[in-house]
């Protein structure tokens, strides 16, 4: 990885964050102005960095930065969470259906309660991390080619130089290149 990304122990996160009943809404352009408004609303309260993303229809992944001597991506996440259900909802965006107890803690069918976390170990670690994000709609059949899928930080790597442009198809996802995703 670039040296302006060198690991930094301890604050740097990989997420998956999936839809209620994993719901294939997040790449419409509703979702993905919810999505952007309210990540861009909690980085301003509370400052992280995007190391990587990508956006697939039913989940997301990403990893991030926190600053030094914070760990509190959980308030992030529900902040995130809760301000994309706001406009969502405001917005008309449809909902799945809910259980007695969601709906008695004024839950809505938008998310899944939870989110996957795992905390990088080491620069090894967060490349695994980063290229298992970059691959994933290649994975789930989305695209032929990593480069084909539009919502992703793939083609920003590309432009610094981190990916050539052809990192990533068909062809050659079972091949030594892509081992460490079986």
């Amino acid at each position: 990885m670039s040296s302006y990304r060198r690991f930094r122990e301890g604050r740097i996160y990989f997420f998956t964050v999936v839809t209620a009943a994993r719901a294939k809404i997040l790449t419409t352009e509703l979702a993905r102005d919810c999505l952007r408004k309210s990540l861009a609303a909690v980085r301003r309260e509370y400052p992280f960095e995007i190391i990587a993303f990508a956006l697939l229809p039913d989940h997301l992944h990403t990893v991030w930065t926190l600053p030094a001597g914070d760990s509190d991506y959980s308030t992030r996440w529900k902040l995130i969470k809760s301000r994309f259900t706001s406009a969502w909802l405001k917005a008309g965006g449809p909902v799945q259906a809910t259980s007695f107890s969601r709906k008695q803690k004024g839950e809505h069918g938008v998310w899944q309660r939870r989110f996957f976390e795992h905390t990088c170990r080491d620069e090894a670690d967060l490349k695994r991390c980063v290229d298992y994000i970059h691959v994933n709609p290649l994975k789930h059949g989305l695209v032929e080619r990593v480069c084909d899928w539009p919502w992703s930080s793939f083609h920003r790597f590309v432009r610094e130089g981190e990916y050539p442009l052809n990192w990533g198809n068909a062809a050659n996802w079972y091949g030594d290149e892509f081992r460490h995703f079986e």
